[in-house]
């Protein structure tokens, strides 16, 4: 009996060989996004302060009880269902009914997330960009970026085709209302 050949894997399959198989410092974090590995080292202390500071209020003050996980690894789908992206958001949010956390794999998949945060901090430009699209494509409900080099919070919402269809942008210091699931307004007084 003859074997029969396997056909070739594509340059993404590769890609994403050599990625899952990426042994990172420890403390520092490696996505694919985009096509693009990407290895972050730790992030400072202000970086953790408003994650910090997000987190308490959504624990404390959001209607539907959530679960919340730092550097969860996520799988984000493309348009046409297959794994694009393998990211791993600054926090995630989902609510506690669906126990996604418990028992997922190291790159679960992204369905029942409520809201991902993120936090700018040595390549700002992916959390701004590529990483929106991302999270966008996977029709993640709502995407929080904080941004430190402008001192401003966004929300982007409503994702549709790959982009998110709304955006509320605020200066540090101001209040953002974060829609239900959450219901509440956003408190950033003390991030600046």
């Amino acid at each position: 009996m003859t074997a029969m050949p396997h056909a070739p894997l594509t340059q993404e399959e590769i890609l994403l060989e050599g990625f899952l198989a990426l042994d990172t410092p420890e403390g520092f974090r490696a996505e694919l996004i985009e096509g693009e590995i990407v290895v972050t080292p730790p992030p400072d202390g202000d970086h953790e302060k408003y994650i910090s500071r997000i987190t308490r209020q959504v624990i404390r003050r959001a209607l539907t009880d959530m679960d919340v996980s730092g550097n969860k690894g996520l799988r984000l789908l493309n348009g046409a269902g297959l794994p694009r992206d393998h990211v791993i958001p600054d926090v995630t949010f989902a609510p506690v009914a669906l126990d996604l956390f418990g028992g997922a794999e190291p790159w679960m998949p992204s369905d029942g997330v409520s809201m991902v945060l993120e936090v700018t901090s040595t390549r700002p430009h992916k959390d701004r960009e590529a990483k929106r699209r991302g999270y966008a494509r996977a029709a993640i409900p709502l995407y929080l970026l904080v941004d430190r080099d402008t001192s401003t919070v966004t929300l982007f919402s409503e994702p549709e085709d790959g982009e998110y269809v709304h955006r509320a942008l605020i200066p540090f210091g101001k209040p953002l209302a974060l829609p239900v699931p959450f219901g509440f307004d956003l408190e950033t007084a003390d991030f600046e």
